[in-house]
């Protein structure tokens, strides 16, 4: 029995009483500007784009924020082992304020990108820090609910930040929005250091897989470049090196002795690499979430609130969807719906992409609404089974756990090229919006059907290893 269930699971009376307020709303608040950041300015991008010019640039902004969030993602345990909880947080809080402000005097879109970059680092601790300081801060027996407190954040996220910032945008006041985020992370800042603790650093530094990472980071980057690229031998150049980039990155992995994800990732026939992979390109269908505003405002001329949450409609599906499906156990239910996923992912943003043109009317926009929504709902058939697939892929409980932890990393990655990925088809399409559109949403459409076959390969191995798990047993 662990310690957890010794002492009980609390209750939210006592993770929200006097004792434990501060802490619940530091490490909730964190998580929470995180999320608000990254939906807040999917919905004002489009405005100030208007105003400071760079539409070429669009992709950037999020793809610079994911790479800085993966490489600052790996960092959490190094920092919280050498500062602690409290200047853990701070270091991470830092960055993100200075971010957030560079973004809100930024006079064009390269100063923009610069800010978002900083506030990607930041974000990214603060993401990773509001999970990993629980065990810290807070007794064992209200860890569930703080660990369901801080989850329940990235769904304020979804609703909170295409409210805030298409406010801000319909009023052309898009820069106070970023101010009011930087004043925010201030506020916890300044909260950090009475309601965590101080202590428990670690005198052994932890390896950072520093290869690993300044390939995945270079092939992102090339991704984004060729995105911004007009002639096409440059532009088939700039694939191809990111191609060969991703293929040294994935050679480092398998024989490198410090690694981003776990060994067993590279094991053969491990089922692991499978579910990983998976998830990358289920991630891929929030990666539209970010454009989905532009288009809006472009082809519909939704004001700039309605094309906000035009961009939260994919969190919205899968986030419901999700709840349902996590009450499924009968193993064979589960495989469908891991196999399934995809493929309604797939289907959802085809249909919004065959109707993206020029001039729509309300119709049309309650028919991207509704493909939205069920792309959204084809990540949460599957997702949350991966998760589990992950964790119960190895036999041995370190690697498990190891299994487990790298599912954010995976996230981070696949939104990073995704993101890449999507400035790429977008720009293809310009100057024509609906092009881009369309290119930008069949195109994710189609790496979302091959998460079929990933799915299904994910399945196989996972059948093979139980069959030889049962084979090993006498008597079986």
């Amino acid at each position: 029995m662990t310690t957890v269930e010794q002492a009980g699971t609390g209750t939210w009376r006592e993770l929200l009483g006097p004792a434990h307020l501060g802490t619940s709303l530091v490490l909730a608040g964190g998580v929470a500007l995180h999320a608000i950041n990254i939906f807040l300015t999917t919905s004002l991008l489009p405005t100030a784009i208007g105003e400071i010019g760079g539409e070429r640039l669009y992709a950037w902004s999020t793809t610079v924020f994911m790479i800085a969030s993966v490489i600052s993602s790996m960092l959490v345990s190094q920092i919280l082992g050498s500062r602690g909880p409290t200047g853990a947080y701070l270091i991470g809080l830092s960055p993100f304020v200075v971010g957030t402000v560079v973004c809100a005097i930024s006079p064009t879109m390269e100063i923009l990108l610069v800010g978002r970059a900083i506030q990607g680092f930041g974000g990214g601790l603060l993401a990773g820090l509001g999970y990993a300081v629980i065990q810290s801060a807070l007794p064992a027996h209200l860890w569930a609910k703080a660990t369901a407190l801080i989850s329940a954040m990235w769904g304020v996220g979804t609703l909170a930040g295409p409210a805030v910032g298409g406010l801000f945008a319909q009023f052309d006041a898009w820069r106070y929005a970023f101010v009011v985020l930087a004043v925010l992370g201030v506020v916890v800042a300044a909260a950090a250091p009475r309601v965590l603790p101080h202590g428990q650093r670690s005198a052994t530094p932890l390896s950072v897989p520093v290869g690993s990472l300044v390939l995945l980071t270079a092939t992102t980057a090339v991704i984004s470049v060729a995105g911004i690229l007009t002639v096409r031998v440059q532009l088939v150049a700039a694939i191809a090196v990111a191609g060969a980039l991703l293929f040294g990155f994935l050679l480092r992995e398998r024989t490198a002795a410090v690694k981003v994800l776990p060994g067993s990732t590279y094991a053969p026939g491990s089922p692991l690499k499978w579910i990983y992979l998976t998830i990358a390109i289920l991630i891929t269908g929030t990666a539209s979430e970010a454009f989905t505003p532009l288009f809006g405002q472009r082809l519909a001329g939704l004001e700039p609130v309605v094309a906000g949450f035009l961009g939260a409609v994919v969190s919205l599906g899968w986030s419901i969807t999700m709840i349902f499906s996590a009450n499924y156990s009968d193993p064979r239910t589960l495989k469908r719906l891991r196999i399934i996923g995809p493929g309604v992912l797939a289907a959802g943003l085809a249909v919004t992409g065959l109707f993206q043109y020029d001039g729509a009317g309300i119709a049309t926009v309650a028919v991207w609404m509704a493909g939205l929504l069920v792309a959204g709902a084809g990540i949460g058939l599957a997702f949350p089974h991966f998760i589990v697939a992950a964790m119960s892929s190895s036999p041995d409980p370190e690697e498990a756990g190891k299994a487990a932890a790298g599912v954010n990393t995976v996230e981070l990655i696949g939104l990073a090229l995704a993101s890449a990925i999507g400035g790429v088809l977008v720009n293809l399409g310009l100057p024509s919006h609906a092009d881009s559109a369309r290119y930008l949403l069949l195109g994710f459409a189609v790496i979302a059907a091959l998460g079929c076959l990933t799915a299904y390969r994910a399945e196989r191995a996972q059948t093979t290893i139980g069959s030889q798990d049962t084979a090993a047993v006498p008597g079986a």
